[in-house]
């Protein structure tokens, strides 16, 4: 059984992380999804629920939308706090120790923004670093990221359906994925 964490602040109206989640819910794994803002609202992280959370499940999923070139806010905030001394880290800090850790994340712009000389400067897996840190740090085994580009419900980039279409090939990924890791 797999911990999905969610940190879309308006899941709503996110056709790419929607689809991804209602794929997920679809697909026969066995999950459990924790979505943030529907549990912490007021960004107050009930952390023993969170790492109880953790301790049930050896792989954890963390699905959200790339914001400003980083991570959801709500997040930050949740890794902060639930990744805390001597529970994720520390001389004592193992609890995490060899979970899998599963990044999978949704971009709203073309890919061609994500190189150099491009809109953003540096390809995506550069600005994943610190995720990537984060899991080693807590001794985690950190797999490469799964995401799309082009996920902005705008029609800027792609229409509702060829979104629809993207999510739904990238959680076919994701499930793929938790199934080799379980």
């Amino acid at each position: 059984m797999a911990l999905v964490i969610l940190a879309h602040p308006n899941l709503d109206k996110s056709v790419a992380n929607k689809t991804i989640i209602e794929e997920l819910r679809k697909s026969n794994l066995q999950l459990e999804i924790r979505n943030l803002h529907e549990l912490y609202p007021d960004f107050k992280i009930d952390i023993q629920a969170e790492q109880q959370a953790l301790l049930r499940h050896e792989t954890i999923v963390f699905q959200y939308p790339f914001f400003w070139l980083s991570i959801p806010a709500i997040l930050k905030q949740w890794f902060d706090t639930v990744f805390e001394y001597q529970f994720a880290y520390g001389s004592k800090g193992d609890k995490l120790k060899n979970k899998n850790f599963v990044s999978s994340f949704t971009i709203g712009s073309p890919e061609n923004a994500y190189q150099t000389l491009g809109k953003h400067n540096f390809r995506v897996y550069e600005f994943c670093k610190s995720i990537e840190q984060t899991a080693h740090y807590a001794q985690m085994n950190y797999t490469e990221p799964l995401y799309f580009y082009g996920a902005s419900s705008t029609g800027k980039f792609n229409t509702e359906d060829d979104i629809k279409i993207n999510a739904k090939k990238h959680a076919n990924k994701l499930i793929t994925k938790v199934r080799e890791l379980e």
